[in-house]
Order: C-alpha cells, then structure tokens, then sequence
C-alpha cells in the first residue's frame, strides 16, 4: 500500500513521445487561459453580491485578497510539484512520488468529486443562463426541461416549481464539450481560449465603463459596523457570546474573514492547470506560469470587479439579488451590457465545465496507466486523446447534471477540493524532507511556512463546510477503498514491478 515511485521514473515517463502518449501542445499562455478559464465563473457573478449584502460590505476586496493569499499557499506547492513532476495526473502524481500508492488511489478517487460533479454543478446551472439567452431571441424552453426531479425550485417570481423532468440543456453542453475533447487538446484549448478572451472582455468593459459612474457615497463605510465587535470590545458580552448570538461574520473585520471563506470558493479551478502537465510544451517553465500567472490576473479582476460593483450600488441592495451584477449595472445606464453579461456568463461556465472535464479524464488516464484502473480509460484516440475515458465521464457527468439538484452537489465539490490541496502541501513538506537534493524547477518560497499555512487555511475552510459534505465524503471515500482493494491493489503495475525485482533477489 506504500509503494512510492521514484521521481525519476515519473520524469522518464512524462517524457515519452509518440503513439500511445498524450500530445504536447500546449503554450505558457494556454496554460494561463486554461487556469483562467476553470476560475472565473459563478463565483465573479454571484459570490460577491452575496459576500458584500452579508458579511462584508464593500470590504469585499479584501476578502477576495485574503482568500487569493490563502489559495495562493496551495498554488505555491502545486507549482513546484507541477514543475518537478510533469505529468498528468496532478495531486494523484504527487502523492504517488510522496505518500505512496494508497493514499494517491484515496486522492485520485477525491478529485472525481472536484472535477467531474464541479463539472456537473456548473452544467446544471449552465442552463438557466442558456434559457435567459434564449428570451433575447423570443424563446424559453418548458421548465420541465430545466430542472431535476425531487425537488422544489423557488422561481424569481416568488413560485415554486415541482415538476420538474430533466435538466435537459445541462445535459446537452456536457456531451457537446465532451465530444470536443474527444477531438483534440489543442482544438479544446483553443475554444477555451475564445470563451476566456470573450469573458475577460466583458468584465473589463464593465470595470471601465462602471468606474465613472462609482458614487463614493456607497464606499463608506468601507468596513460596516459589527456592533457584536463593539461590545465584545467594551465588555458587555463574552467571547463565546459574541459566536453565539450570531455578531461573527456579520460585518466588521469578522465579516471581512468570513466573506473570505465565501469567496475563497471562487478561486477553486487552478490545480486544473497542473492536471494537462503532460501536454504542455515546456512544463517545467510553463506550469508554475500557468497555476501562479491564472491566480494572479483572477485576483487583480476579482477585487476591481467588487470594487465597482460596490461603487455602483449600495452594497445592501444586493440581499437576497439573484442577479446582483445587473443590478449594479442597472445605475450606469448601459443596459446593452446585461446581454452581454449573460452572454459573458455562458461563456465562463462553459469554459469551466471543459477544464473540469478535461482534467477528469487525464487523472483517470494516468490511473490506467498505473494499472489502477481499468485499461479503458488510458485508450487513446489517433489524435492522442483519452476518447474513451471522455465518453464514459460524458455519460456520468451528464446524469448528475440533468437529475442530481445542484444544492448536494456543491459542497461535495468544496470538501474534495480542499483535501486535495490540502494533501499537496503536506507533500511538499514530506518531499523537502525524504529528497531535499531533486531537482526544483520551481521551488516553493518559505518552506515550511508556506506548506503549513496552506494545510491550516483548507483544514479550516472544511471545517466550515455542513455536517453532510463530511458524511458524503466519508461514504465515497469507503467505496473508494472498496475499489482499490478489489481491483487496484491487485493490478498495480508498481506493485509488480517491485515484486518481481524482489523475488529475483534485486530487493525494493
């Protein structure tokens, strides 16, 4: 169970050409538009409103830094496995290379839950944008068509929906996109970069043109009065009073943190980057280029974006706001620009659901090709794609997004996430210490203080998340398990390597 391979063995196999090995083709610029493409989505759109109108006023930017600071402690570790360990796979590699076979199966199987169901999360509320779209044309699609059976949905309106049959567009997109990639990386890419460049376009227009209409009124105060904080500050409640009584995270600099575990969700997507390793030009230079330089630009739209969205208007108008960037928009004037925004909207979530699919495949892909999964999913295509790997996660990923509500799958999504990041940093600490002399293209600044802050920031942020996401986790974590003893512990090819070198006398 604690076979580990060797770093060198990792290399040489990244460094195989030609049939039967995934094609490099991919640039430092596309690597940067495929970490861009997989962060900027719902949560540019949708997230800020809600952070400002609950916990933080127009404070928000900072909290979108503080959370960029604590995604960027993950980052960091990523971009110096992803340069050392140029190959597909991503936290699933670098476990294999640090914490052995067992625990690279248990993160292999994890990040089916942030890929493949954040695939479906977004697919699912793809579709209401798409049906949006739709009414600029004159049409609208029955919304038994838009919407997964078992449960009510709460209308704009103020009604409520049961009879719901199948999300039908969510459906749709994740088959379109699947058959992309089943053609090509570089013509996947390169719609990925035409939705990323549309996208970007869009939310520059709106910090520029927004910026002169910002009423500075709407600014102050910067940071809303938590009046919990003043009275913990002057005496008159306890500590433990100011948590139960509900003052925490309600404004002040409370609010500020609070909104940060909020928007910290919007950051998740750039570890995608490190999962096409295998198919970038240069790895070595171009994926610490890609995880920090997508982090970077994220963070510098995401805080001026809340800046002018909370310039625009009050920040309390937007509780309880569906559509809090129309909204803030709707002062400017430009009301073109809300077609726009939906239109910019599809785009994001559609670039997010090829990223997430594309990294799916390429952990399974690497999976096969270490014998723990079946040989199916390493089958390539003559255009060196893992075609049949995408075919069957078009099949799955669908399903979850036409009949699972969104509502479950979210936070199965963030608790997958951030156990992935958080065993990346602890192997970076656990490499640094049993091979300190490797090679490290790019070496993660401030060991161990990095790694450490990296591991405290997502173990809190899980910490945060439902009792149910735990119970979840815990369930296909022990199908996981189930999994690996039945099949993958038996088909290891590690496994029978370094056995049959025992049994001839050549020892582990």
């Amino acid at each position: 169970m604690w076979y580990k391979k060797s770093i060198s063995k990792l290399v040489a196999e990244a460094e195989q050409s030609g049939e039967g090995t995934l094609k490099r083709t991919l640039s430092s610029r596309g690597l940067v538009a495929l970490g861009v493409g997989a962060i900027i989505g719902a949560g540019l759109f949708s997230l800020t409103g809600i952070a400002a109108a609950d916990h933080a006023g127009p404070a928000v930017m900072l909290s979108f830094i503080i959370a960029a600071v604590g995604c960027a402690f993950a980052g960091l570790c990523y971009a110096e496995f992803a340069s050392m360990i140029p190959v597909a796979g991503s936290a699933y590699t670098y476990s294999y290379a640090t914490m052995g076979e067992f625990m690279a199966w248990i993160i292999g199987w994890d990040l089916v839950l942030e890929y493949a169901l954040a695939a479906a999360t977004v697919a699912a509320s793809w579709s209401q944008y798409f049906n949006e779209a739709l009414k600029i044309f004159g049409f609208t699609l029955p919304k038994e068509l838009l919407y997964s059976p078992w449960v009510e949905h709460h209308l704009s309106d103020g009604t409520v929906f049961s009879g719901g049959m199948v999300n039908l567009p969510a459906i749709v997109i994740v088959c379109l996109l699947s058959l992309l990639l089943m053609r090509g990386t570089q013509e996947s890419s390169f719609v990925n970069n035409i939705l990323v460049v549309l996208k970007v376009a869009v939310v520059l227009l709106f910090i520029a043109l927004g910026w002169q209409f910002i009423d500075p009124a709407n600014h102050t105060p910067f940071i809303p009065v938590n009046e919990g904080e003043t009275l913990l500050k002057n005496g008159e409640i306890g500590f433990f009073d100011f948590f139960k009584e509900g003052y925490f995270g309600h404004y002040g600099i409370s609010g500020v943190l609070r909104a940060a575990g909020v928007v910290f969700f919007a950051f998740i997507g750039f570890d995608a980057v490190s999962t096409a390793a295998q198919e970038a030009k240069d790895p070595k230079k171009g994926m610490p280029i890609g995880i920090i330089g997508s982090l970077v630009i994220c963070t510098i739209l995401y805080v001026l974006f809340s800046y002018v969205m909370t310039g625009l208007a009050p920040y309390t108008d937007f509780k309880g706001d569906a559509k809090p960037v129309a909204t803030a928009f709707g002062k400017t004037g430009y009301h073109f620009l809300n077609t726009a925004m939906i239109v910019t909207i599809l785009a994001g979530y559609t670039s997010v659901i090829l990223v997430m699919l594309l990294g799916q495949s390429r952990v399974f892909y690497t999976m096969s090709k270490d014998g723990l999964l079946p040989k199916i999913f390493s089958d390539l295509s003559k255009r060196q794609t893992p075609w049949k790997t995408n075919l069957i996660f078009m099949v799955f990923v669908s399903v979850f997004a036409g009949f699972v509500p969104v509502s479950d799958l979210g936070h199965m999504v963030s608790i997958g996430t951030l156990l992935a990041f958080t065993l990346v940093c602890i192997g970076v600490l656990v490499l640094r210490k049993k091979n300190p002399l490797a090679e490290r293209p790019f070496k993660t600044p401030f060991v161990p203080l990095v790694p450490i802050l990296g591991i405290i920031v997502c173990v809190a942020m899980m910490a945060s998340l439902p009792l149910e996401s735990w119970e979840r986790l815990a369930i296909w974590m022990i199908i996981g398990v189930s999994v690996y003893f039945l099949y993958g512990k038996k088909h290891s090819v590690l496994r029978k390597e370094i056995e049959s070198g025992e049994s001839n006398g050549s020892g582990r």
